[in-house]
Order: C-alpha cells, then sequence, then structure tokens
C-alpha cells in the first residue's frame, strides 16, 4: 500500500474510532445540548440516518449496476454520493447519540435475539470495514483497477450489508424511541 495513502487511511479510522469513543464518553454533552438548546427536536435524527443508510445502499446498487455495464464514470459518482451519504450519516448518528438518551430494545423471544444479532453484526462490520472502504476506493481513484476490483469482491458487500441493516435495526427500535415534547 502507498505509504501516505496507508497514513491518511489510518488518520480517518482513528478519527472516525475517535468520534465513536467520544459520543459513548458522553463527556456532558447531552446535559449542556439539552440546556442551551431545549427547544430542539430530537426525533426526527434517527429517521434521517435510516434514510441516509437507504440511499447509500441505493447508491451502492446503483455503483454495482452501472459498473457492470462498464460505466465507470456513473460507478464513481455513485461511489462518491454513498461516501458522502455515509459520511454524513457518521456524523448525525454521533450528534444523536451525543444528544440523546439510549433507546433499549423492548422486544421479547425470538425478535430480540433477532434484533441482537442484526445490531451486532451491523455495528462489528461497519467498524471493521470502514479502512477497507477507503482504501478501495483509493485503488479505484488512483486506477488501481485490478486491485481495486479484487478488493471490492469483498468490501462492496460488507458495505451493502451495513446499509441495510442500519434500516432494518431502524425499523426494529423505532417503536421504542422516546418521543420527546419539546
Amino acid at each position: 500500500m502507498n505509504q501516505k495513502a496507508k497514513k491518511v487511511i489510518g488518520l480517518l479510522t482513528a478519527l472516525v474510532m475517535g468520534l465513536v469513543f467520544l459520543m459513548y464518553s458522553g463527556f456532558g454533552v447531552k446535559e449542556w445540548f439539552d440546556a442551551n438548546y431545549p427547544e430542539f427536536d430530537k426525533s426526527n435524527l434517527p429517521l434521517i440516518n435510516a434514510a441516509l443508510n437507504s440511499l447509500v445502499f441505493v447508491c451502492l446498487l446503483s455503483a454495482f449496476s452501472a459498473i457492470k455495464n462498464k460505466n465507470v464514470q456513473v460507478h464513481r459518482r455513485f461511489i462518491y454520493t454513498a461516501c458522502i451519504l455515509s459520511t454524513i450519516f457518521l456524523l448525525n448518528y454521533v450528534f444523536y447519540h451525543m444528544i440523546s438518551e439510549t433507546t433499549k430494545y423492548g422486544g421479547a423471544g425470538f425478535m430480540r435475539g433477532l434484533y441482537f444479532l442484526i445490531l451486532v453484526t451491523h455495528v462489528v462490520l461497519a467498524a471493521v470495514s470502514f479502512p477497507f472502504i477507503v482504501y478501495t476506493a483509493f485503488l479505484g481513484q488512483t486506477m488501481q483497477v485490478e486491485s481495486h476490483r479484487k478488493l471490492a469482491k469483498y468490501v462492496f458487500p460488507v458495505w451493502l450489508y451495513v446499509a441495510l441493516t442500519g434500516v432494518i435495526v431502524y425499523w426494529m427500535i423505532s417503536p421504542y424511541y422516546q418521543h420527546y415534547t419539546n
């Protein structure tokens, strides 16, 4: 791997993991936010995240279709759009979880087990795939086509799964979200 690319991808990965750490640690952000922005309606942020994941899913399928039809320019546009939407998702996700209470899944039995199976695979694969998604995009951008193609065979279905399961997790937990009355 190009050393400069390796450093940039490592830095981006560390930044994302730092954001996630910051999200879980809180540092009193929720209390500060509630005190300073009591009228802010948080209730639509999870739906926005689900919509962003849906759009990422559609962009990935469209990118796949474009490359199968040998339309590299359209493929790139859809991949870039998926990357931008994923970035917006991540920022919104971290923001929401920093300013909101944790939502507990309220289902029982088989559905509870299914929910946690989907959630755990979604979270683990999202975290693990991030540097590979960035590296695959780098390979495509730098026209290292054969390496890009080989890695994309593995990275693409994982990214597609993460986008789809993000929406499924939202559908499954949405009945349990607190509805804010600000």
